[in-house]
């Protein structure tokens, strides 16, 4: 059995990543690529990379193009590239007679799993309790724990590094009201994380509601849909949504998920951020529109011979409580907000597609917090260049991935900005520019700090403050 993977305080790590998801994923491939090398250890629980299993629905495909693999869009001639990926499995001319932009999720999932298996200084099976900045050695101190594939402790550790990248992802959110009926036995009720574990028992029941409108739940209502008889689909797909609405996917309503819009973002005021969030969520959670034609091609299918499909699509439904009906039913409790009307809907199982939250690192940065600074809501406050504000007190850096869409807006999950977030992270630690950085990224100028040409030559654009601001 091998020793844990540790660094002397006096010979600590360059940087130290917990969590590999697809971000930390790409830090470390571009990490390997730095003239002179990093001395870089990236600690993950799991015993292997595994990207949403739960959502890998034959035939879904990623929403941005295969250029947004985990290094490309910093550095094309990278050996972690997905181009490579295929070169190296022998499908690169497949790949390229199939015409194929967008790649499908499970291909995806075995580009990441190829580096995964490939790339050096990745310790699977490795869980990390706690940091700590040492104040005497001017390191930080990464308690770690090797586990077994039963996720059983097998051995601990502790390791030092200069500086800190967390990755450690986002995890399911259940709404208060629905929480005590996913631990109950019975009727399932699951969320859509987990739908191809439970996809068979969600066939069998005679009744099945969806609840939520983002790309999952749509892909959910669609995969039951297509494997349900005609006449006798017996579905129900709500949503608090107004619509089922298709994702802004305009040439320059995506330039939303570029460096330039990052960088204007980020220099908002925080009450002006909060509010431009929600306002923005067709950028980010709508659907896809293909899916939704999708959805409506089969339902349209299944009219060709007369009547309609056994199927209920409702927005603008929010489920005000749950509870269970013995235990082969669930009943849920709605409300029609527009309508001000409610009623009762008893199903026989349940698919919650409502969505993720940022995973919890309280715990774990516990020592922290002593260093950290907040914003107003009590939210960690992170710079330009992803590090959390810490007291000057503390010389290293904790770089967060995506985990910081309060500070940089809508397109922080985003995997087309991945590579440039990566990049952008080992240019500022290591201070130098081993991956240039484009200086523009959009046609749009997003504020009035970038005035455009003048029409007239030799004349310029002046701006004069508003008094009291906008």
């Amino acid at each position: 059995m091998s020793a844990l993977p540790t660094a002397a305080p006096d010979q600590p790590h360059d940087l130290v990543g917990i969590g590999i998801g697809p971000s930390n994923l790409s830090l470390a491939a571009l990490a390997h690529g730095v003239p002179g090398g990093l001395a870089t250890a990236f600690f993950e629980q799991h015993p292997r990379f595994s990207w949403h299993p739960g959502l890998l629905i034959e035939g879904t495909t990623l929403q941005v193009p295969f250029l947004a693999d985990l290094v490309t869009l910093a550095d094309p001639a990278s050996p972690w590239s997905f181009l490579n990926y295929l070169r190296g499995r022998d499908r690169l001319f497949p790949f390229y007679f199939a015409q194929t932009f967008h790649v499908q999720r499970a291909e995806y999932d075995a580009y990441c799993r190829w580096v995964g298996d490939h790339l050096p200084d990745l310790h699977f099976g490795h869980r990390v309790d706690a940091v700590r900045w040492n104040p005497e050695r001017q390191v930080f101190e990464v308690d770690v724990t090797r586990t077994g594939p039963d996720g059983a402790a097998e051995a601990l550790g502790r390791t030092h590094a200069r500086n800190i990248v967390l990755g450690v992802g986002t995890e399911p959110h259940v709404p208060e009201a629905l929480r005590p009926l996913t631990t109950a036995s019975g009727a399932p009720v699951i969320h859509s994380a987990d739908y191809l574990a439970h996809r068979d028992r969600l066939l069998a029941a005679g009744h099945v509601t969806v609840v939520g409108s983002g790309q999952s739940g749509a892909e959910v209502f669609l995969d039951l849909l297509r494997h349900r008889p005609a006449g006798a689909e017996r579905l129900h797909w709500i949503s608090r949504s107004d619509a089922f609405a298709p994702m802004e996917y305009s040439r320059l309503g995506l330039e939303h998920f570029t460096p330039d819009y990052t960088d204007y973002f980020h220099a908002l005021t925080e009450p002006t951020r909060d509010r431009l969030i929600p306002r923005q969520w067709q950028l980010h959670k709508g659907i896809d529109v293909r899916t939704i034609d999708a959805i409506h091609q089969e339902l349209y299918r299944r009219t060709l011979h007369g009547g309609w499909p056994d199927t209920v699509l409702t927005p603008g439904v929010t489920v005000r409580t749950a509870g269970r009906l013995a235990t082969t039913r669930v009943e849920l409790h709605l409300e029609h907000v527009q309508q001000g009307a409610r009623t009762r809907l008893t199903t026989e199982a349940v698919v919650l597609a409502t969505g993720y939250r940022n995973r919890s690192v309280g715990a774990m940065l516990a020592g922290l917090e002593p260093y950290q600074r907040h914003d107003s809501a009590g939210r960690p406050r992170i710079d330009r260049d992803f590090r959390l504000l810490l007291d000057r007190s503390v010389t290293g850096s904790v770089y967060v991935q995506n985990a910081e869409t309060h500070t940089h807006g809508v397109g922080t999950p985003d995997l087309g900005l991945m590579a440039w977030r990566s990049a952008a992270i080992l240019n500022t630690l290591t201070g130098k520019e081993p991956y240039p950085l484009p200086r523009r990224t959009a046609f749009t100028s997003f504020g009035l700090d970038r005035a455009p040409a003048s029409a007239i030559p030799g004349q310029s654009v002046q701006l004069t403050p508003l008094a009291g601001g906008f």
